[in-house]
């Protein structure tokens, strides 16, 4: 018999709340700790150990506690989700943070809310959206021009156009992903669809490090204590408390509070960088950060909301 909740629709406001606090901490945070991780390690055998080592310790634990073994259909389906959600959402960002400021990657990424909207009306069978979900578009992909087309000032860094690229692309690649989980049928245990996904996204990642070259470039005499850190915070905290938090709130709570990260989660990683991270903070990245975040909040804020996650 599991001890997991199909649809905890009614849980503690205890629970909830530390489950918010999580999804807005955790996951704003992580950002500056996979700039700090690939600092020394490669970015996708990094991305993909973490979410294999945290895929597994929450399948066992699930197991251990009594939750059934999943079906074998629903890990292929769980390798879809996990190629677009860990493996180009994830992986995307990884690389690019080698090139782009953890700030600036969290604001191209918190415009994944617009990408899921417009998506989600030109899939086949999609609705026209409202008004509402226009405007909300229009004035994020506006943010989104204003943060790429932005000249560096004085001491900010000078991001590649690739690693722009490669985040559009992951922010991209993660709305699909959202997408393709909400339209196709999934687990109950909500739990052990986190666990298999974490797990077949984090091979996917692995195997492209691997095929990049990746294991033989890696020095380990030269991956410092910083690098090492994150990445065990990233494993421990970012994915098994974050990943897996979110997950749970999607069943909790209504779509559009859990969505809400969207708009919290850059502003955290914004102050992080600037505080620990040492990166600059200039007047286009602060009006970028104010336009991105006034266009997922017009989103958010509709009726019925669809549900989107972040690529860290």
């Amino acid at each position: 018999m599991t001890t997991e909740p199909a649809h905890p629709k009614h849980a503690p406001r205890g629970l909830v709340i530390a489950a918010f606090a999580a999804v807005y901490l955790v996951w704003g945070s992580t950002y500056l700790g996979i700039r700090f991780a690939v600092e020394t390690l490669p970015p996708f055998l990094m991305g993909g150990a973490r979410f294999i080592c945290a895929g597994l310790i929450l399948y066992g634990a699930l197991r251990f506690r009594g939750a059934p073994r999943p079906a074998r259909g629903s890990w292929g389906n769980a390798a879809v989700i996990g190629a677009l959600l860990i493996g180009a959402g994830n992986g995307g960002v990884n690389w690019a943070e080698q090139y782009v400021s953890s700030g600036k990657t969290a604001l191209i990424i918190a415009g994944t809310p617009l990408w899921f909207a417009l998506f989600d009306w030109l899939r086949p069978g999609g609705s026209r959206p409202s008004f509402q979900t226009m405007l909300g578009i229009t004035i994020g992909f506006a943010g989104v021009a204003i943060l790429v087309g932005a000249r560096p000032g004085s001491g900010s860094e000078r991001s590649a156009p690739s690693a722009i690229a490669a985040l559009l692309a992951a922010s991209m690649a993660w709305a699909s992903g959202s997408l393709y989980a909400k339209y196709t049928a999934r687990p109950s245990a909500v739990f052990m669809n986190t666990a298999q996904q974490m797990i077949t996204g984090g091979v996917i990642l692995g195997l492209m490090g691997l095929g990049l070259g990746e294991f033989t470039a890696l020095n380990w005499t030269k991956i410092t204590a910083r690098s090492g850190g994150a990445f065990i915070y990233l494993t421990f905290v970012g994915s098994l408390v974050g990943f897996t938090a979110y997950g749970w709130l999607l069943k909790a709570t209504t779509p559009a509070r859990a969505s809400t990260y969207a708009y919290v989660n850059p502003v955290i990683a914004l102050l992080l960088g600037w505080a620990i991270g040492g990166e600059s903070l200039n007047a286009s990245m602060l009006l970028a950060a104010l336009v991105i975040v006034l266009g997922v909040i017009v989103i958010t804020t509709r009726r019925t909301p669809a549900p989107v996650t972040a690529a860290t």
